[in-house]
């Protein structure tokens, strides 16, 4: 191999951190729920309806500035979850950094499992009534 070769896949990954980073300073520095210049929800702008990502851009902001239980108000899927996304994302990314395959892909029964999850948390949080009114944003 090259030395050419070998220098992309970490320079790939050397700029999906640094435009991550500024997404991040970008989100803490502005707060959807002032700022408007974040892309709004598709799917509650034609339903009228909240999806499981409703509020995610507000508990990424409030999870950037330490606000933990703020952030678990507007998304407690997204809370929950964190935590293994990015525990996942950061093992694949040492595992390509040492030279070594990204490892093994999500099995499919998880990501069935999440998707099922997902789904169930998004019809709770549109049901009616005081029970489901916590998971709303």
């Amino acid at each position: 191999m090259n030395g050419a070769a070998e220098k992309g896949p970490c320079l790939h990954g050397w700029l999906i951190a640094g435009v991550g980073a500024a997404a991040a300073a970008v989100l803490f520095w502005f707060d959807p729920s002032r700022f408007h210049f974040y892309p709004l929800c598709v799917f509650h702008a034609v339903t009228g309806l909240l999806c499981p990502g409703c509020g995610s851009l507000r508990a990424l902001h409030q999870l950037l500035r330490g606000h933990l239980t703020a952030a678990f108000h507007l998304n407690p899927l997204l809370v929950l979850c964190l935590p293994f996304f990015l525990w996942y994302g950061a093992t694949r990314a040492v595992r390509r950094l040492k030279g070594g395959p990204a490892g093994p892909p999500v099995r499919a029964i998880w990501f069935w499992l999440f998707l099922a999850s997902a789904l169930v948390f998004g019809v709770l949080r549109n049901l009616p009534g005081e029970p489901f009114a916590m998971l709303r944003p």
